[in-house]
């Protein structure tokens, strides 16, 4: 059957989104022992996903809960967005010590790549003068977390540091992990907020289109690895629920 043909008949279970983490070709061995294929998918993923937090940043309407908080701790320090970014991860990484959460390489590069793209792209990005050209630039940007995350998350390198310290409440405090990462997330946001990050619509758009964009991601990436077992990651690699 020809390939477009496939895609076709493919095409409706791709718009629904996966509904777990699934494991490609590509998937590593364990967070520890990369694969040319795996790295790469883990690079590209996270430059992706912090390539899309920062267009989000620079269409001015809002962003994230944890870019809000890099964006006011930015406005208060006079450092960069990608140096913020990069503090904040590390200082949720020191999180994990009491909760003996076990990172990986995804978490390491992370903290790394993500603080990077930020800094790279949100300055020579500009803020369109139009809402329209606004609201592009955060549908575009929570696109890129969405695909960047479908690889990122497919590569079995484990969690980043504010996903490890999500489930590392949840297994320490027995609460439902939604409870903890609403409690997180908003936090965080309401700390960002008083610092001087900018929350508005697309603050509402990311929280509202963020989960089916990495749902989707996640369907893409697995249909672009033809033949990859219907199976999910293990929880070391990535714990599960958090997708």
């Amino acid at each position: 059957m020809p390939d477009a043909a496939r895609w076709n008949l493919r095409l409706p279970s791709v718009l629904r989104g996966s509904r777990t983490v699934p494991r490609t070709r590509f998937t590593a061995p364990s967070v520890w022992r990369p694969t040319p294929a795996s790295f790469s998918a883990l690079i590209v993923g996270l430059w992706l996903f912090g390539t899309g937090d920062a267009l989000i940043l620079a269409s001015a309407l809002g962003a994230s809960p944890w870019s809000v908080l890099a964006q006011g701790l930015s406005v208060r320090t006079g450092l960069g967005i990608g140096w913020t970014t990069f503090g904040v991860s590390v200082a949720v990484l020191a999180l994990w010590i009491p909760l003996r959460q076990r990172p990986g390489l995804g978490t390491v590069m992370n903290i790394i790549v993500i603080a990077l793209a930020i800094g790279v792209t949100y300055p020579r990005v500009s803020t369109p003068e139009s809402l329209v050209g606004q609201l592009g630039l955060v549908v575009l940007g929570v696109a890129l977390i969405g695909l960047g995350s479908g690889f990122y998350l497919t590569s079995g390198h484990g969690p980043g540091p504010r996903d490890g310290w999500m489930t590392g409440l949840h297994r320490v405090t027995g609460w439902p992990v939604g409870r903890v990462r609403l409690i997180i997330e908003v936090s965080v946001l309401v700390a960002g907020w008083a610092l001087g990050g900018i929350v508005g619509i697309g603050t509402a758009l990311f929280a509202l289109l963020v989960g089916q964009a990495v749902a989707l991601g996640l369907a893409v990436v697995h249909r672009m690895s033809p033949g990859a077992p219907e199976e999910v990651l293990s929880e070391d690699q990535f714990p599960q629920g958090e997708a």
